[in-house]
C-alpha cells in the first residue's frame, strides 16, 4: 500500500467517531501534494450542507488526534471542506443517492471520440456505470475507464 493511501486510511478511521457523533458524513479523504506543499483535505457533508463553524469542530478534533497519533512523517496542512457543488460519486452510497440524478463523466481515454459524457444515472455495479443520453440512449462506462464522476449542474 502506498504511503498516500495508509495515510488517507488511518485519517479516515479517525474521522469516523467525529463525524458519527456530529451525524456528519464523509465525503472523501485526500492527501496530495500541491505546489510543494503536502495536503491532508477530508470532505464532509449533512443534509443542508456543511457550514464553515462545522469544518472547524471537525478540524479541531481531528487536529488533535492527528497530533495525537502523529504517523504522518511529511509536514501538511490540513483542510476540512464541504465536497461543493461539483461533488464526485466515489463510495457505494454516494451512487445510491444519485441514481436519477444528471451526472458528469470524464473518461481517461476518447470513447466514440469523446472525453466527456453526461446524462441520467440508471445504474452501476463494481464494473459499469450506466448512464440514459439526452438523445435517449444507454451509456455504459467501464469504472477503470471513468477518470472522473460527478453530479452535474447547471448555472442558470
Amino acid at each position: 500500500m502506498a504511503k498516500r493511501e495508509e495515510y488517507e486510511q488511518k485519517t479516515e478511521k479517525l474521522l469516523e467517531p467525529i463525524l458519527e457523533e456530529h451525524h456528519f458524513e464523509l465525503v472523501d479523504v485526500e492527501y496530495v501534494k500541491e505546489g510543494g506543499s503536502w495536503y491532508l483535505r477530508a470532505y464532509i457533508d449533512k443534509p443542508g450542507g456543511i457550514t464553515v463553524d462545522d469544518c472547524e469542530v471537525v478540524n479541531r478534533a481531528l487536529g488533535d488526534l492527528l497530533d495525537e497519533h502523529d504517523f504522518i512523517e511529511d509536514s501538511y496542512i490540513l483542510e476540512i471542506s464541504s465536497p461543493g457543488l461539483g461533488r464526485p460519486l466515489k463510495k457505494e452510497r454516494d451512487f445510491e443517492r444519485s441514481l436519477g440524478e444528471e451526472v458528469e463523466i470524464r473518461t481517461y481515454r476518447m470513447v466514440n471520440k469523446e472525453k466527456e459524457f453526461r446524462g441520467i444515472l440508471k445504474a452501476y455495479d463494481k464494473d459499469t456505470v450506466t448512464i440514459e443520453t439526452e438523445e435517449g440512449q444507454e451509456q455504459v462506462f467501464e469504472r477503470e475507464n471513468i477518470a472522473l464522476i460527478r453530479l452535474a449542474f447547471d448555472f442558470v
